[in-house]
């Protein structure tokens, strides 16, 4: 389900990668990440086990200007391949929009190809979605390789009902967009269909675009978005060192509304009441990002939104099981919440 924010005129919606384990569901993510230009995405949040398996989801917020007068973002996910995670993959379709189906194009894998898209369609029926209703586009993975299996195969037995799909080779970013501006057309065109975006009126002035020139429509937006005006893959953020904040900073950042939270850690902070320090913080920053307005977000979805990484929110949640904490924790603590204040505040 779409996320509105009436306040920003902002629609969020939800696109899923799924497939079978090993397809190429977050090389596809990564490639989009690296494309983008950085005033466009967020920050890519993947959580994978030791051998580079996705655990729980990659999550990747892309904006792709707007429709009539109301901005879009794009919220991507994958979702573990393993048969057994099925219940991960439930929990992350919760709220979808729409869905990328990457098949690994290799003969040896279409078992494992049917299997993963027969499950997705078993998980739409037991949320209550019609498969049939729901966006959705093939992706053909892995066409770079020796053997793969023609396209028309692959048709006949994965996607009779000739839906858009597209050949790939993720590993090195063909075709990738290609997917990702065809599913999101069959978002839009959907979301119209149930009246999310209101009924046309006078636009504003156009917002920057993604792209050196300007292009009407959304899906020309996306289509471009390979051409040489984007960005060139970006280097994995620096981590933040956690350097306490000047007390009268913190204060200054948020919002005027958690100023007394904000001046209540700072007090701690001073009197070494390190464990009380970060509570407060914590719970302010949980305050800001629940005051976003974006109904039907979950706690970390709205983090993310919010501009915190992956391993920063993984942080927090760690050293708020602690008992005790050190005064660079209560220090990471603060300077968090600092970070979402100023953003939040504008």
């Amino acid at each position: 389900m779409s996320v509105i924010n009436q306040s920003a005129r902002e629609i969020t919606a939800k696109i899923v990668f799924y497939g079978p384990g090993l397809s190429g569901k977050t090389t596809s993510l990564r490639r989009i990440y690296e494309t983008i230009r950085p005033t466009h995405r967020g920050e890519m949040v993947s959580l994978a086990t030791e051998g580079d398996r996705t655990l729980f989801f990659d999550f990747l917020p892309v904006k792709v200007e707007r429709v009539g007068n109301s901005a879009v973002r794009l919220a991507l996910y994958t979702v573990p391949g393993q048969v057994f995670y099925n219940a991960t993959r439930k929990l992350v379709l919760q709220g979808v929009d729409g869905v990328v189906f990457v098949a690994d194009s290799q003969p040896a894998a279409m078992d494992s190809n049917l299997e993963s898209f027969e499950n997705l369609c078993d998980n739409l029926r037991d949320m209550g979605l019609a498969p049939e209703q729901m966006p959705i586009v093939f992706q053909y993975n892995k066409r770079d390789l020796p053997g793969v299996l023609p396209v028309e195969q692959l048709r006949a037995r994965l996607n009779p009902r000739g839906l858009p799909d597209f050949e790939t080779v993720a590993e090195k970013g063909k075709g990738v967009l290609d997917v990702l501006r065809a599913v999101t057309k069959g978002v839009i065109r959907s979301l119209k269909a149930k009246g999310v975006f209101p009924s046309a009126t006078p636009r504003p002035a156009p917002v920057p675009s993604l792209l050196k020139r300007e292009e009407p429509s959304l899906a020309s937006q996306l289509e471009q978005m390979a051409s040489s005006a984007l960005a060139a893959p970006a280097a994995a953020p620096e981590p933040k060192a956690a350097v306490a904040p000047d007390p009268s900073l913190l204060t200054a950042l948020v919002p005027e509304k958690w100023a007394g939270e904000a001046s209540l850690a700072e007090a701690a902070y001073r009197t070494g009441s390190y464990k009380q320090a970060f509570t407060r913080a914590f719970n302010g920053l949980r305050a800001l990002t629940s005051s976003m307005g974006i109904e039907g977000m979950s706690e970390v979805e709205l983090a993310l939104m919010a501009g915190l990484t992956g391993p920063d929110y993984s942080r927090l949640l760690r050293l708020e099981k602690q008992p005790a904490l050190s005064r660079e924790e209560a220090a990471f603590g603060l300077l968090m919440f600092a970070l979402v204040g100023a953003r939040v505040r504008g």
